[in-house]
């Protein structure tokens, strides 16, 4: 994934250690090489984007794949502090959880996420995902710096 000619770089909220090392293999085996950083729940999220703590000098990620259940804040508040914060709103947020509550979609949406997933239960379509969701934020969309 790139923008205007420079790789993007992805951050991963996440505090499921299997779907980390999970997306991380997705993401190499479709070929999507981005660099890819993670965080454990919405606390750590919100000191990466904020340059904070044992975050301090950590780089400006150009999209989040969210979960929406984490411990600490989970993911929808994570979700409507970066969309209220006029230095991080623009970066697009993917949420990829496990639920297909119509609740979850619709707040997550109302909260300003750019996307829902369910997160796939095969590691096929898991890296057929990520070469999608790669191919897309490469080609189609045009990213702010």
């Amino acid at each position: 994934m790139t923008t205007i000619g420079k790789p993007i770089i992805i951050l991963m909220a996440d505090d499921d250690a299997d779907d980390r090392v999970l997306t991380k293999e997705a993401l190499e085996e479709s070929r999507v090489l981005n660099d890819l950083y993670f965080v454990v729940d919405g606390e750590d999220l919100m000191d990466f984007l904020k340059q904070r703590g044992k975050y301090e000098g950590s780089p400006r990620p150009g999209l989040i794949l969210l979960d929406l259940n984490m411990p600490k804040k989970d993911g929808r508040e994570a979700l409507k502090e970066i969309k209220a914060d006029p230095d991080l709103r623009r970066i697009p947020v993917v949420v990829m959880t496990t639920s297909k509550a119509e609740e979850d979609i619709y707040r997550s949406y109302d909260l300003g996420a750019s996307s829902f997933i369910t997160k796939p239960v095969t590691f096929d379509r898991l890296v057929e995902l990520m070469k999608t969701m790669g191919q897309y934020w490469v080609e189609f969309v045009e990213l702010p710096d």
